[in-house]
């Protein structure tokens, strides 16, 4: 242990004392240090929660990468049939970014029942389809089973349940225009055997899952055709470049698009978060900076004597300013501590209790969401530090104006 780190210590213990000019300017520096601290790793932990749930419940309901006919259809529902003998599918072998290919199909319709009608899309899935990301947002009931023949179970969110008064195991009917809108409507009655609620407002108030074969039947297609394929990219922050390989192994009369395209207005405003974290970050910073410039112009002024004295026994103004450096990283450690475990404490509550809701028509989603990234909060902390350092050093140059033999005069 050096000197200089030894004296920095003594002074640190030494400031504690109740008559100490800078006890109290100590204090608050550290609790600002605290304080910016939570914000900083709190706003990263909810903007990143809320970016990842968001992309994860798109990706859920959609895919990553959606591959579809050429046309003029803006809307969900399948117009044009694709040929399900594809050589991308059942395996998307000749991308290697790709984990999974699913069949799709979607209709029009409207459910009636005794107490209401509902516009709704019949997103008609097969086999293949990944229920592993609906799953977690069942809350009554199971998915439909498609292993064996066609049946007419099927999963209806919470929203579009409530407003048609319907229960898991009850029956309805559902209509369905035929192409060209010539005729009577196509009528279906289904099961209902699940209930989910996703919280993305624009995909509950829309969509019925259930069997594909429904769609394929009522449109008349052959041999299988499908409406879409979905897929499933390895790592999603590489969508574009995967999307873009996908487009490359399709044949040219495929269209390729993916979320991030065909939610663009969403994925703007998701990527509003990380300049919002930023702006929070250099304030917080900027706070804790000025906080601890504060500090260590009290501290110095206060210990003006001590600081003639070991200079006076020979001690150059870098030593002397190490001393004081010492002692403000000690207080910003201090106020990194205190910060790390109360925010640390406050993310974990609300990521296991929920605790702080959220209105999902306009964050889509029911709850904040908390993602701990260690790298990142590790990252504020280092970066905490360093910028906190590196600012206190120009300051700390007041010590060189410091003449020895006037500190050291008594009155």
């Amino acid at each position: 242990m050096n000197l200089e780190y030894f004296i920095a210590r003594r002074l640190s213990a030494a400031k504690s004392n109740k008559n100490s000019i800078s006890a109290p300017i100590i204090k608050i520096a550290i609790t600002a240090i605290a304080i910016g601290v939570m914000m900083m790793i709190i706003s990263v932990a909810t903007g990143k929660g809320l970016q990842d749930k968001i992309r994860e419940k798109i990706s859920a309901l959609n895919g990553h990468i959606i591959i579809s006919n050429y046309d003029n259809n803006e809307s969900d529902v399948s117009v044009e049939p694709l040929a399900i003998q594809q050589p991308f599918y059942p395996k998307f072998t000749s991308v290697g970014d790709v984990a999974h290919i699913q069949a799709v199909a979607s209709k029009g319709g409207v459910i009636r029942t005794a107490e209401s009608v509902e516009g709704i899309i019949f997103k008609g899935v097969g086999k293949d389809y990944l229920w592993d990301n609906l799953t977690e947002y069942i809350t009554e009931g199971r998915i439909p089973n498609l292993k064996g023949n066609l049946n007419e179970e099927v999963v209806l969110s919470q929203y579009l349940a409530a407003r048609l008064k319907l229960k898991v195991g009850d029956k309805f009917n559902t209509f369905f225009m035929k192409d060209g809108g010539n005729g009577l409507p196509n009528l279906r009655r289904f099961e209902l055997v699940g209930i989910y609620n996703s919280g993305f407002q624009e995909f509950d108030a829309t969509y019925m899952l259930g069997d594909i074969r429904h769609v394929q039947r009522m449109n008349k297609w052959r041999n299988g055709e499908v409406g879409a394929f979905e897929v499933f990219a390895k790592d999603f922050t590489k969508i574009a470049q995967t999307g873009t390989k996908v487009y490359d192994e399709v044949p040219s009369t495929l269209n390729v698009t993916t979320i991030e395209e065909k939610y663009a207005n969403i994925f703007d405003w998701v990527k509003l978060f990380d300049f919002n974290i930023l702006v929070i970050i250099i304030i917080m910073v900027l706070v804790a900076t000025i906080n601890m410039v504060v500090a260590l112009l009290v501290l110095i002024l206060e210990r003006t004597q001590m600081v003639g004295m070991l200079k006076a026994l020979g001690a150059t103004n870098w030593s002397v300013r190490k001393i004081f450096l010492y002692n403000a990283a000690h207080i910003i450690g201090r106020g990194l501590l205190y910060g790390n475990v109360i925010s640390i404490c406050l993310l974990l509550i609300q990521k296991y209790f929920a605790v702080i809701k959220l209105p999902p028509e306009s964050y889509y989603v029911t709850e904040a969401p908390v993602t701990l990234d260690v790298v990142a909060i590790l990252l504020i902390n280092v970066g905490t530090i360093v910028t906190c350092l590196i600012l206190l050093i120009l300051p700390s140059y007041i010590i060189t104006r410091i003449s020895p033999a006037k500190a050291l005069k008594f009155d």
